[in-house]
């Protein structure tokens, strides 16, 4: 989000940064907006998980789904915002959109989440 926006204030195209167009501050508020989310659903799971006072496994799973998704989908905004240069091999948004990818495989698939929550709800 950091890169993208310090890229976007000094980025220019028809003589103004593009951090004047509509569709990159929509694509930097999603940003913003959902990363705050993530950040409060993991808060969220670790308040319970501290508490001891009841399995957290339901809130764990949507945290880290949320969170996965949410980091991949900056990283797609990040690399639009950067146009061609977010394409770049060894560019930092490149390096982000890669590893974002990764994180709905390492922490457990998105599908495994998906299940672990729906189980959760169902029972």
């Amino acid at each position: 989000i950091e890169a993208s926006k310090r890229y976007a204030r000094e980025r220019k195209q028809f003589e103004q940064p593009i951090a004047n167009f509509q569709a990159v501050q929509f694509m930097i508020a999603d940003m913003a907006m959902k990363a705050e989310a993530a950040r409060l659903l993991t808060y969220k799971a670790a308040y319970l998980a501290d508490k001891g006072e009841r399995i957290t496994t339901k809130e764990a799973s949507m945290a880290k789904l949320f969170a996965s998704e949410t980091a991949f989908q900056a990283a797609t905004n990040a690399v639009q915002i950067h146009g061609g240069l977010g394409c770049t091999r060894g560019s930092l948004v490149e390096r982000l959109f890669r590893d974002a990818r990764i994180l709905s495989i390492a922490v457990g698939t998105s599908e495994i989440q998906r299940i672990v929550i729906a189980r959760e709800e169902l029972r």
